[in-house]
């Protein structure tokens, strides 16, 4: 086999033109370089893949029958340099992100609309899971990023930017209307039926060792599988929900739920954004997350 791919592209363009003139015009080369490639490429196979006619040139049969293999080859190759273009120009690609149902409800969401309508060539998937999976399919290599919230207990190799706050709270609703606008306790909640988060979950694991860290350990009476069931349990006054703010705002602004008041205070954690320091994101990826460190949307202040 020749070493020089290049007399394959030159064969290429001559015999899908059948002409040395239109092969060079498309190379932007001289003919008699044309004519020189072919003659090393015949000498290094040789055989002789083309015969002069009335017509120009034409294929031998042995030129037939490499051409046949030749123009499947190549043309990949120029279907791959066109997909390459497309994706570095944004009007193709994939964008793969690992979410929490929060994270994805009050950080992610705008920047997605915006980026779907700025770049509506890009496929988007979101995968759904808590801080540990996404940090998991982070390092099986199935996202480009992650939007976290913290503690995030593995950071190793990983690039972790804070893009927002957040503050978990215990809601309540008329049941226990006795606890509204008092200072209370910590240990109060111990005597109250709690309803938490279930599974592993950043959230029930940074308000089950700040709990632990002020010498209290809840028993949940309820475990759900997402906050807005908490919420939605908590309006029936089925018991005292722990959640992040966001998503019992509505129903705090409008009095169905209120806030317990503790005289300790809960420090605030972040939602983040995770992607592997060891490996170089897509340009899709890129510019999303340049998107969202940057905080450019209105929506997410």
């Amino acid at each position: 086999m020749t070493g020089n791919l290049e007399y394959y592209k030159v064969f290429y363009y001559t015999a899908k033109n059948n002409s040395l003139t239109m092969a060079a015009a498309e190379l932007s080369v001289s003919q008699p370089a044309v004519s020189q490639a072919l003659k090393q490429l015949e000498a290094a196979l040789g055989v002789k893949l083309f015969v002069r006619s009335a017509k120009g040139i034409r294929l031998t049969p042995e030129g037939e029958v490499l051409y046949g293999y030749v123009k499947p080859g190549y043309e990949q190759i120029l279907l791959g340099e066109r997909r390459l273009s497309a994706m570095r120009g944004l009007e193709s690609g994939e964008l793969k992100i690992g979410a929490s149902d929060m994270t994805l409800k009050y950080c992610l969401l705008p920047y997605l609309q915006e980026y779907h309508e700025r770049f509506p060539g890009i496929k988007v998937t979101v995968t759904n899971g808590p801080t540990p999976r996404t940090v998991t399919l982070l390092k099986e290599g199935k996202i480009d990023f992650g939007v976290v919230s913290t503690p995030v207990s593995d950071r190793q190799g990983f690039h972790v930017t804070p893009v927002r706050e957040i503050e978990d709270v215990f809601v309540a609703g008329r049941r226990f209307m006795q606890y509204k606008n008092h200072m209370l306790d910590l240990q109060e909640l111990e005597k109250l039926p709690i309803i938490f988060l279930e599974g592993d979950t950043s959230t029930k694991s940074y308000m089950t060792r700040f709990l632990a860290q002020n010498g209290v350990e809840l028993h949940p009476e309820f475990e759900l599988a997402t906050s807005d069931m908490i919420v939605q349990f908590a309006l029936r006054s089925l018991g005292v929900g722990s959640v992040v703010r966001d998503f019992a705002q509505e129903y705090l602004e409008d009095g169905r739920l209120f806030e317990l008041r503790f005289n300790k205070i809960i420090p605030r954690r972040q939602i983040c954004v995770i992607w592997d320091e060891r490996g170089g994101v897509s340009k899709a990826a890129g510019e999303f997350l340049e998107m969202v460190k940057g905080g450019t949307n209105p929506e997410v202040k």
